[in-house]
């Protein structure tokens, strides 16, 4: 990993986000933090504020943003149903004003700009596992396409950005990550079956729990990122970053049940509009350009998120 860069992360207060200032700052790169703190949370960043490299702005990327940088992870937009769902107009805002700014940003300032994708934009996949050259299957009109559609167009303007003005971009598909930082109100399948075990809640399944998706700790993710940024300029992508182990959401209560001595029950409600059945990665590109996989077994990262949600929990 490069040194003493100036380095902007939007989306930096999120989950991901804090993570990958984190490993930027501990490389002793210069990090501004970019964030509206609509669904990330200043908490994430707290023990970095002290670092005199290290700068918090507020700051919405729908608006245009003015300074220096040698390079761009522009993360920012609401990732869990929840929460790109509570305002969609905005959140489609969010993917594609705030990538025709940061665009616009990296063209000013000549800077390298990494678009964190998604895999949502292969949407209900009839491949499986999915490859980049996969072109998706997404209901352009449903609910959850405020955030699929807007990620497939992000990807569009930093494409023709690259094509038209020889911007230098990285395009990353992010599937499902876990760890410690998660919002616990987000939604999302990990965070909620820890916390309802926790409480000893049911634990709620949507559909017959038959539906797979595939885990990926946060440091492994946030390793490829950053793996990505520092790649030869002649490789953009996209590519796919995940781990592609895969496990029905009925095997992960069951294992997320045993981690915390539970004395939760399951309970089954109807499946989501539009929520895929299968999410794998087809990792064999990162693989090859990156020298890239993850390596924390599923148990190991459940047991750390786990621990960062008990204490979470106390606090509160």
């Amino acid at each position: 990993m490069h040194n003493n860069q100036r380095i902007v992360v939007t989306g930096g207060c999120g989950f991901l986000g804090s993570h990958l200032c984190e490993k930027l700052l501990a490389a002793g790169n210069e990090i501004i933090c970019v964030d509206n703190c609509f669904t990330g949370t200043k908490a994430n960043i707290f023990h970095l504020m002290d670092d005199r490299r290290f700068e918090f702005l507020r700051h919405d990327i729908t608006f245009p943003l003015y300074l220096e940088a040698d390079q761009i992870y522009n993360l920012a937009c609401p990732a869990s149903p929840i929460h790109y769902q509570h305002d969609p107009v905005q959140t489609t805002k969010t993917s594609i004003h705030g990538a025709i700014n940061m665009l616009g940003l990296a063209k000013r300032i000549n800077a390298k700009i990494l678009q964190a994708s998604t895999s949502e934009v292969y949407g209900d996949p009839r491949q499986h596992p999915q490859t980049e050259a996969y072109w998706g299957r997404v209901n352009p009109i449903g609910p959850r396409a405020c955030y699929d559609e807007g990620k497939r167009c992000a990807e569009t303007l930093f494409f023709d950005y690259h094509r038209q003005h020889g911007i230098r971009i990285k395009v990353a598909r992010i599937f499902n990550t876990y760890g410690p930082r998660m919002h616990p109100n987000d939604g999302r399948v990990v965070s909620n079956f820890i916390v309802q075990a926790l409480q000893d809640k049911p634990i709620t399944i949507y559909g017959d729990g038959s539906q797979t998706r595939s885990f990926c700790y946060v440091d492994d993710l946030i390793e490829g990122l950053v793996r990505l940024m520092d790649s030869d300029d002649r490789f953009v992508g996209p590519v796919n970053l995940g781990n592609p182990s895969e496990f029905t959401i009925l095997q992960l209560a069951e294992k997320i049940i045993e981690i915390t001595g539970s004395r939760s029950k399951l309970k089954f409600e109807p499946l989501p509009k539009d929520d895929p059945r299968q999410r794998r990665p087809d990792i064999s590109l990162a693989g090859t350009a990156l020298q890239w996989q993850p390596c924390t077994p599923l148990e190991e990262g459940l047991q750390k998120t786990v621990a960062y949600f008990e204490k979470l929990l106390l606090n509160k």
